[in-house]
């Protein structure tokens, strides 16, 4: 099973686990309140959408805000 984006490639982007399941699980949640209509109609999850969004940078943790 291959799994995309790869997990320890999201691990190094947010630091630690702690962290990644963190945003993305944040981020899901926002997705699912704010678009729910693209959720719906979409083949993927909130979670795998969240995930990409971490893995192409569009999110960062805001301890990656504070190291700027």
């Amino acid at each position: 099973m291959m799994i995309d984006p790869p997990i320890e490639e999201l691990r190094k982007i947010a630091g630690n686990e702690y962290i990644l399941t963190n945003l993305v699980a944040k981020r899901a949640k926002e997705l699912e309140k704010d678009i729910p209509e693209v959720i719906d109609n979409s083949p993927e999850k909130a979670i795998s959408l969240a995930s990409r969004e971490v893995y192409s940078g569009k999110i960062v943790s805001s301890k990656d805000e504070e190291n700027k």
